[in-house]
């Protein structure tokens, strides 16, 4: 997905991933291990995003991965699903979500936003 963003919109949506960092912590820490996750694994944030979203994932699903290994990915995900606090997180989502998954992926992992400026290609 190509997502094109305003250093505003970085800063925004920054800011509303450290709210829920400082006021819930748990349900955050569960945000950051899905995100490391995904990355380790190599999967699609889209993948994550849509899974997290309770969006249609096919179009992202990791074509060449046993699907054992995906079943054990979306039980992590599931993880973080079950959180008392997730409706928190899937309203910032919907309200970010024009920013990407991979950018609000990033952010998570504590990239500055200015280093997510202008037009990005990120899987």
């Amino acid at each position: 997905m190509i997502t094109l963003s305003s250093v505003d919109e970085l800063q925004a949506t920054e800011a509303a991933l450290e709210k829920i960092k400082y006021s819930y912590p748990e349900l955050f820490n569960k945000l950051l291990h899905v995100v490391a996750l995904t990355r380790a694994l190599q999967f699609k944030y889209q993948f994550m995003g849509t899974l997290i979203m309770d969006e249609n994932p096919n179009e992202y699903t990791p074509e060449f991965v046993m699907p054992s290994v995906i079943g054990l990915y979306i039980e992590e995900v599931q993880k973080l699903k079950d959180d008392p606090n997730i409706q928190v997180l899937l309203q910032t989502f919907s309200q970010i979500k024009n920013i990407g998954y991979a950018k609000i992926s990033m952010l998570v992992l504590g990239k500055s936003p200015e280093s997510l400026l202008g037009a990005s290609y990120i899987k």
